[in-house]
């Protein structure tokens, strides 16, 4: 039998294992189960082990199964029969993952509190709308209904101390239970209890952040859903340590490596050679930290040249990446469309300048210029940006409403995604930006490039109009003679008033 396969007998799904579990016989009364089934047939291992609270012996139950789209994973589970003490607990059964994994979900209807969670010791949970935020713990595969019983449980133990010692905080705390409390509705009335299912809830986005890569959130249906959405990152120098990846640095090597000479930049981008990096120094706009800004110029076919900047901030993951025109200012503006008809067509690569502005017609998305900056990537690439960005900022609107936002944002995962064609169009004023083109330098069949004259506001907006370019050495030796006969004829006037003889 091949190692895969061996991985899978190991690991069974889930779904497998509830079935095998269907199969066995019941438990008898003062029977254990062990007796009545052999060991081999049984998904669940089983061993006896110590009590913390009461030092008797308890049972620790011992699963070993595969979540779909995610991975292997062990569930465990403490029950000690004389004092009642009960938990469970989740490990990774994989590697730390290459990345980084971030789960965004936006919770709006009681369907999305039986969403399942895998949250591993090193993982983190943030509930942004209610500032609450559970730091990386043990880890626990629940829902997200069972994670906010676990937060109310967990709060309300200390709040009566809370209330005398600390006022201040309690309020606080108390309001987050209150939400949390009225999210979860419990109630003893049974017809209140059946009618549970149809009453509102306050909407709130869950973020699931792990460094190891070994937590997962659920979707529905499929990766498609609106409301879900994934990413994974890079992660810090920080986060390498506080995994155990790497040795943490010493302070003499911290100083030493902080002290090292850095090159400075060419004060003129004409003369910066193509493909060398230039670096300088700064500090972090988050931790101010000193770290290292990155300056390419990199030219691209049948445009012009461009300047990329890079910052990466190995203390606190801060990331800014930044992409600058080396060109003159064109003389006319430039409309770019793209008929995206094919899923190759998202692999194109993009450069949007600051003043770009970004349009698609068939989901009435138009992002205007400033909007993400200036970023060189996919086309891809760049619909991910925007559907982070407006997944965590746009939902939090109030004055829309939340059904507008899942459709705009199931259309625009299904464009990004290639399920269905669209129109691109980059509409630029100064001509910065830019699209690939698969034919070049033969005309691309599905793009369309038109050149246009911008109009007086789209100079007065961009400061063109107050820009003089030709004759300004001789207003400005016209002004400096001006100021120097001002000055000679004050200083006349201050020496006739100190003359006695006056």
């Amino acid at each position: 039998m091949s190692p895969e396969n061996d991985k899978q007998d190991f690991f069974p799904a889930i779904g497998t294992l509830a079935d095998k579990t269907d199969l066995l016989p019941e438990e008898t009364d003062g029977q254990n189960a062990t007796e009545t089934a052999d060991d081999v047939d049984r998904p669940l291992e089983e061993i006896e082990s110590l009590c913390m609270s009461c030092g008797q012996q308890g049972i620790t139950r011992m699963l070993l199964t595969k979540i779909p789209f995610f991975h292997e994973v062990i569930v465990m589970s403490f029950r000690c029969g004389s004092c009642g003490d009960s938990n469970n607990e989740i490990q990774p059964a994989g590697a730390v993952k290459d990345q980084g994994t971030i789960y965004t979900v936006r919770i709006l209807n009681r369907e999305d509190l039986n969403r399942q969670i895998v949250k591993s010791e090193t993982s983190e949970i943030v509930i942004p709308e209610f500032e609450f935020t559970i730091p990386p713990h043990r880890g626990q595969l629940t829902t997200v209904e069972g994670l906010l019983r676990d937060a109310v449980k967990d709060l309300s133990v200390s709040q009566l101390l809370r209330s005398i010692q600390d006022p201040a905080s309690y309020q606080k705390i108390q309001n987050i239970l209150d939400k949390f409390q009225e999210i979860i509705a419990d109630t003893d009335d049974e017809d209140e209890e059946e009618g549970k299912e149809d009453k509102p809830i306050i909407p709130f986005t869950i973020r699931l952040d792990d460094p190891a890569g070994n937590s997962f959130l659920e979707f529905h249906e499929s990766m498609s859903d609106p409301k879900w959405n994934f990413r994974q990152y890079n992660r810090s120098q920080q986060q390498n340590v506080a995994l155990g990846l790497i040795a943490p640095e010493s302070p003499g090597e911290a100083n030493k490596q902080a002290s090292v000479s850095i090159k400075e930049p060419l004060a003129l981008v004409d003369e910066m050679e193509a493909e060398e990096v230039f670096i300088f120094p700064g500090s972090c706009p988050s931790c101010r930290i000193p770290l290292e800004t990155r300056m390419k110029k990199v030219t691209i076919p049948y445009f012009k040249d461009v300047l990329l900047m890079s910052t990466n901030c190995e203390s606190c993951g801060y990331r800014d990446n930044e992409v600058k025109s080396g060109g003159n200012i064109s003389e006319k503006g430039k409309k770019i469309t793209l008929k995206v008809e094919d899923p190759d067509d998202l692999s194109r690569d993009i450069l949007k300048s600051e003043t770009c502005g970004l349009y698609v017609p068939e989901i009435d998305m138009a992002l205007q210029p400033g909007t993400l900056g200036g970023r060189f990537t996919t086309v891809e690439g760049l619909l991910e940006q925007v559907f982070e960005e407006l997944s965590e900022k746009v939902f939090s609107d109030s004055t829309t409403g939340d059904d507008a936002f899942v459709r705009f944002l199931g259309n625009l995962k299904e464009i990004k995604s290639g399920e269905k064609p669209f129109t691109l169009i980059l509409d630029d004023p100064l001509a910065n930006s830019y699209l690939q083109s698969l034919y070049a330098p033969d005309p691309d069949p599905n793009m369309i490039i038109e050149l246009y004259d911008r109009t007086y506001e789209q100079d007065d907006e961009l400061g063109l109009n107050d820009m003089k370019l030709e004759g300004y050495e001789e207003e400005h030796a016209a002004e400096m003679k001006r100021s120097d006969l001002a000055e000679e004829k004050d200083s006349k006037e201050i020496n006739i008033n100190n003359d006695p003889s006056h």
